[in-house]
C-alpha cells in the first residue's frame, strides 16, 4: 500500500483542525479529476445526513452519516462539498456535490478549484 504524499495530509488535518470549509484542492484519483472546498468531516458528514433526511426516499440512510467523526490518528479522507468531476469543460454536477476521497487514492492534486475563486 503506497505511503500517502504527507503534504494532503496535512492539508487535511488543518481543515479538520480549524473547521474551515474555505481550503479549495482538485485532486486526481482514480482517473477522475475531483475540484472543489474541502470540509471537516463533521460538517460534510451533517451535511449529507441534511440532504438525506430531506429525501422521501433515502431518508432512512441519514442516520449513518449522524455517527460522529473519528478523531484517532491522521487523516484518511477528503471530504469535498461544492465539488464537481471534471469532464471536459463541464464539471458535474453543475451545482456542486459531497465527496469522499480516500488520500492514499489521490494520484496527484493542486491547490485551487477550477470553479471557485477568491477573487
Amino acid at each position: 500500500m503506497p505511503k500517502p504524499d504527507e503534504l494532503i495530509v496535512d492539508i487535511a488535518a488543518r481543515v479538520e483542525s480549524g473547521q474551515s470549509t474555505q481550503m479549495s484542492l482538485t485532486v486526481v484519483t482514480g482517473g477522475a479529476v475531483i475540484t472543489g472546498r474541502l470540509a471537516p468531516e463533521a460538517v460534510w458528514r451533517k451535511r449529507v445526513s441534511e440532504v438525506l433526511t430531506d429525501s422521501a426516499h433515502l431518508g432512512e440512510f441519514s442516520t449513518v452519516f449522524d455517527s460522529p467523526a473519528k478523531k484517532d490518528g491522521l487523516p484518511t479522507h477528503l471530504h469535498f462539498h461544492v465539488a464537481r468531476i471534471l469532464q471536459g469543460t463541464v464539471g458535474i454536477p453543475e451545482t456542486g456535490g459531497m465527496y469522499r476521497v480516500a488520500i492514499e487514492d489521490v494520484s496527484a492534486w493542486t491547490v485551487g478549484d477550477f470553479s471557485y475563486s477568491d477573487h
